[in-house]
């Protein structure tokens, strides 16, 4: 690639360094009409596939034959069981507070047992051990009881339906929205911000575990992971304000009302996105076939039809169409899993998967394999009488 120089002004500083290129990522690309890519693949298309063929394709940048995919899911299956002392001290965090909390002590608390210093062994380690990480976390948090023992061979998001102890849950519901959900979550090129922390705090040597537990914290803010969570509680306030037979005239007035009265419109834009996100694509086609008459379900079938048209008559709106978050938790909830207070969670579940490997690339791949140095970049000494003058 040839050098490219620009001139640093006032106005790129304090701007979250959006666009600034850093470095490259192996995983994953987001293409602004065209949506997310896992290598080169349009994670549309994998709608279908296995949490195990994804994870392979991307640690591995190429898809596994028949027998490759055997032996990977039977590796993730032996590294999979977590140490007991790791599912005990995860069943003694306080029960107050996120659980996205407790996710990111379970991950420091995992590193202290499961860990082994090696980011590559890591790596593979806490991808299989996820399921159950968070299962135990979730029923200890949930006060639904101890985890049902682990069976990786069942498969890996069929062993986390199973070890969870959702009331009055049909384990087929859960795995099938479960195992969709948990592959289209898996990455999101490389300057999101849980990945980008990820990364940062490797920079220093810290090991996968506390690597990763920063990335979670990361994206515990409503600005990042916890809006699959807001854009829930946003649909049940729609559903409650106009009822389960509204129509579209009646969305768009509330619409209309909410953006009057300088309210947020949850689900919709994205920050490379300029169109529909592929992703929600895949859940509202999801939602429609299994779920067609659940309130929520036609709440926020609603919401995508008629929210792009009014939000696109302003031209400030730079992306007016729904991005993953506007559907995916009403899918979650539809499938038998109501509880928006975990769907962060399940959230990191699965971006643990991309940013665990774009670490190891970093730490021991990238520049010919010595790795990236600390990140410091520069900041401007700016005068406090400048700042409150």
């Amino acid at each position: 690639m040839g050098e490219v120089l620009f001139e640093v002004t006032d106005e790129h500083l304090e701007t979250g360094m959006r666009g600034y290129p850093v470095g490259y990522c192996v995983t994953s690309s987001v293409d602004p009409t065209k949506g997310l890519f896992y290598m080169g693949r349009p994670v549309g298309e994998m709608s279908h596939w296995s949490p195990e063929e994804t994870i392979y394709l991307i640690n591995y940048g190429r898809m596994g034959t028949e027998d490759e995919l055997k032996a990977f899911s039977q590796e993730l299956a032996e590294r999979g069981k977590l140490n007991l002392k790791t599912v005990e001290a995860i069943k003694r965090l306080p029960r107050e507070g996120h659980p996205m909390k407790l996710f990111s002590c379970a991950l420091l608390i995992a590193g202290m047992f499961e860990g082994t210093g090696d980011y590559k062994e890591d790596c593979l380690n806490v991808i299989a051990k996820m399921p159950e990480i968070v299962a135990t976390l979730i029923n200890h948090h949930a006060g639904w009881g101890d985890s049902k023992p682990s069976k990786p061979q069942l498969g890996y998001m069929e062993n986390f339906a199973h070890m969870l102890n959702v009331p009055n849950a049909s384990i087929d519901d859960l795995i099938r929205v479960m195992r969709v959900f948990n592959v289209l979550h898996y990455d999101h090129g490389g300057g999101n911000l849980s990945a980008f922390t990820g990364k940062a705090v490797a920079s220093g040597l810290a090991d996968m575990y506390a690597s990763l537990s920063a990335s979670m914290d990361a994206l515990s803010g409503p600005r990042h992971g916890k809006a699959n969570q807001d854009c829930l509680q946003f649909v049940k306030a729609v559903l409650d304000e106009v009822g389960p037979k509204a129509t579209p005239q009646q969305i768009e007035a509330l619409i209309r009302k909410r953006l009057e009265n300088n309210e947020l419109v949850y689900g919709f834009g994205h920050a490379v996105l300029r169109v529909e996100d592929p992703r929600a694509t895949v859940l509202y086609g999801i939602a429609s076939e299994y779920y067609p008459d659940d309130p929520l379900v036609t709440i926020a079938l609603l919401l995508r039809s008629v929210g792009s048209k009014v939000l696109s008559e302003n031209p400030k709106i730079s992306d007016p169409h729904p991005n993953v978050d506007a559907i995916s938790g009403t899918l979650l909830s539809a499938s038998g899993f109501p509880y928006p207070e975990y769907y962060t969670v399940l959230f990191g579940l699965s971006r643990c998967v991309g940013i665990a490997r774009q670490i190891v690339y970093e730490r021991i791949e990238a520049r010919r394999g010595k790795g990236t140095p600390i990140i410091r970049p520069k900041y401007y000494f700016k005068e406090q009488s400048l700042v409150h003058g």
